[in-house]
């Protein structure tokens, strides 16, 4: 186990690239289990999540390589219809293999998922969703166990526009008979991604992008080859902590248009953030100043880069008012940030951020994936030493994070826990 030793107060600058979308490239290898021949994957990110990914594929029987950012994967001669709890607990993408199984194979066996312990996320629309394409399913001693003959085109409406539900139950609906409509759905750039990498496999796909999804099922999926679009949650990172840091950082290899609301909230709070054809730079002219914020389904604020903006708002002038609408265990990181000096409450799904001049540093606790990565912008612009432990979190998600803050002038640095 390792932590992070930073010594903030390092005003950062220079440029970074943004490397493939994790939460897009652990679905895509999902539905590259529909395919009969090979799939390449390029722009992948080397993070662990994708490892354990792979390593659940591998359980299948799939091959898989993975080296210079390219995965390759072979279909399954003889499958393994089951993940196991020690996979599935490590990863939540483990349970878009659902749909994928029993469309390609008629037959699954899962172990309730794990991932993040960031509040409540359920997977009953999951189950709904394929028992009205006619799966039969249930759970037994900690394993969704389902079959179906073949499933079947159904008109499915969705409670709410839960991004997992949609993808699996997207991935489920290429090889069902006849024509699936899928009704409030997600509308995030990974669906998009999904959609654009199953059509290359031969799928039949209409409205990525919008509420409803329009989906004719086909006998066969071949393999395809796809490049992995840019990491939005990554690029808002890095220009969060160039921000933190009343730095100048230029990001490439990210799509603007997806984390327009991002830049927006930031310009709002005293940040200049320019676009050009190739990159975006984000400095800090004057003072930051608090703001109003919540997290809502995309096009709205990313719930994965609100602990990272309360980063920049813990030293802003003024209150600051967070509200959280998608994960109810979310504000955890606030005790944290409050470890480093910062002056935050929290009340239901609310949290009241007032700004401070510095924060200090001190030793705190990665609670998850992207709360570690606002603890370690908090670092940054703290006085003195931080250590951040628990960064197994940061690893899943970012790869080489300490490299490339490091490369804009960071004095960070990985060593074990216990030293």
């Amino acid at each position: 186990m390792d932590k992070f030793v930073i010594e903030g107060g390092k005003r950062l600058e220079g440029a970074v690239r943004i490397g493939g979308a994790k939460n897009s490239v652990l679905k895509l290898m999902a539905a590259s289990i529909m395919a009969d021949s090979p799939c390449e994957i390029r722009n992948v990110p080397d993070i662990a999540d994708v490892h354990i990914m792979s390593d659940v594929l591998r359980n299948i029987g799939l091959g898989v390589t993975f080296a210079d950012g390219t995965l390759r994967i072979t279909p399954a001669t003889d499958p393994c219809l089951e993940v196991p709890y020690h996979l599935a607990k490590r990863i939540r993408a483990a349970v878009d293999v659902l749909g994928s199984l029993l469309t390609r194979y008629g037959k699954a066996r899962v172990a309730m998922p794990g991932g993040d312990n960031i509040g409540s996320r359920q997977i009953d629309m999951h189950m709904k969703g394929l028992v009205q394409m006619g799966a039969t399913l249930g759970v037994s001693h900690g394993y969704l166990e389902g079959e179906a003959t073949r499933l079947e085109g159904s008109h499915l409406s969705l409670d709410f526009a839960s991004v997992g539900t949609t993808e699996n139950l997207l991935i489920a609906a290429c090889m069902a008979s006849g024509r699936t409509v899928i009704e409030n759905v997600a509308k995030e750039p990974e669906i998009l991604d999904l959609a654009m990498f199953i059509t290359g496999m031969g799928g039949r796909i209409e409205g990525a992008g919008t509420s409803t999804l329009i989906v004719d099922g086909v006998d066969r999926l071949s393999g395809t080859d796809h490049d992995v679009i840019g990491d939005r949650i990554e690029a808002g990172t890095y220009l969060l902590a160039g921000a933190v840091t009343r730095g100048k950082v230029a990001i490439s290899g990210a799509e603007a248009s997806y984390i327009e609301i991002v830049m927006d909230k930031m310009r709002e709070a005293g940040c200049s953030v320019e676009v050009s054809a190739d990159e975006i730079t984000v400095t800090v002219p004057g003072e930051v100043n608090g703001v109003e914020l919540s997290t809502l389904p995309y096009p709205g604020f990313p719930t994965d880069l609100q602990p990272q903006m309360l980063a920049l708002l813990a030293c802003a002038r003024g209150t600051s008012f967070v509200t959280e609408n998608i994960f109810d265990n979310r504000f955890m990181v606030v005790d944290e940030f409050n470890r480093l000096g910062a002056d935050m409450k929290t009340r239901e799904h609310h949290a009241i951020v007032r700004g401070v001049a510095r924060l200090s540093g001190a030793p705190v606790t990665a609670t998850d994936l992207r709360a570690g990565a606002g603890l370690v912008l908090g670092g940054l612009v703290a006085d003195g030493t931080t250590e951040v432990y628990d960064i197994q979190h940061i690893d899943r998600g970012y790869e080489k994070f300490e490299q490339k803050l490091a490369s804009l002038g960071a004095r960070i640095k990985r060593v074990p826990a216990d030293a």
